[in-house]
């Protein structure tokens, strides 16, 4: 669930005016108030867990933050992601990073991750087109309760992951459901299946 509270922000402004708690977005200078589910957060913790196992397992020099932000191509957009896998290596680049958590480059990016909610047209077709401009590697959509619209996961609409993959700028997109083992193009090591995903969100 979402909620516009205010218009007109540049970037700068709304991160003067970000409240500690709470979680918000910037949609072209238009303020948004996210208002996740509990089954949402499960998802959410459950990619994360697996995620940061993986990490662990791999000894990558990566992490997940809590509350960092990806700005697109110096736009009046700033989205907080479900799930951000950073590359520590690649933060010194980051113009912001120090004062601000916030991520500029797609460099710095190593996986991100939308879960969906009543805001889908925001998954598959804003965020898609800014993180596929960024040059952001791997964007995955889990659509777990099977909301987004029937050009994104067919008809009839069910639950569905879809991974998309930069090739030669271009996001390439292969869609998951249950009883499919998830394909991570950078991460083939990773053991996970789209019924332990969407068994989260139950």
């Amino acid at each position: 669930m979402v909620q516009a509270i205010s218009q007109g922000m540049s970037f700068q402004e709304f991160l003067a005016w970000k409240p500690e708690t709470g979680r918000y977005e910037l949609h072209d200078g238009v303020v948004v108030e996210m208002q996740p589910t509990g089954p949402h957060e499960q998802v959410v913790g459950l990619l994360n867990r697996k995620l940061n196992v993986l990490i662990d397992r791999e000894n990558l020099a990566y992490f997940i933050p809590n509350t960092a932000l990806v700005q697109p191509l110096d736009s009046a957009n700033g989205y907080k992601p479900d799930v951000l896998m950073i590359d520590a290596a690649a933060l010194g680049l980051e113009p912001f990073w120090e004062r601000e958590s916030v991520i500029t480059l797609a460099s710095s990016v190593k996986l991100l991750v939308e879960v969906v909610s009543t805001n889908w047209p925001d998954d598959y077709a804003r965020k898609f087109e800014d993180y596929e401009a960024m040059g952001i590697a791997e964007y995955w959509i889990v659509d777990y309760k099977g909301l987004g619209g029937r050009r994104y996961i067919g008809s009839p609409k069910q639950s569905t992951i879809t991974i998309c993959s930069l090739v030669d700028g271009v996001y390439e997109t292969q869609l998951f459901r249950r009883g499919d083992v998830l394909i991570s193009p950078g991460f083939p090591s990773l053991m996970l299946t789209a019924d332990e995903v969407f068994s989260a969100g139950d």
